[in-house]
């Protein structure tokens, strides 16, 4: 299974933006914030496994 790191860059109405963390990539991913947990803000960090976002605590 695949393990992505996120980090959410603006919020956008039913919208937020995410940008990959754990790699150099362009771009942003457009997600439905219905699929991401509901305590989100901007500069929040997500991990996607197994089809779902967690919020990543401070490390």
């Amino acid at each position: 299974m695949y393990t992505f790191r996120y980090q959410v860059e603006s919020i956008d109405g039913d919208y937020a933006n995410l940008k990959r963390i754990d790699v150099e990539e362009e771009g942003v991913k457009l997600v439905a914030r219905a699929l991401l947990p509901p305590e989100i803000t901007e500069g929040t960090k997500l991990l996607y496994e197994m089809m779902q976002y967690t919020v990543i605590k401070d490390e």
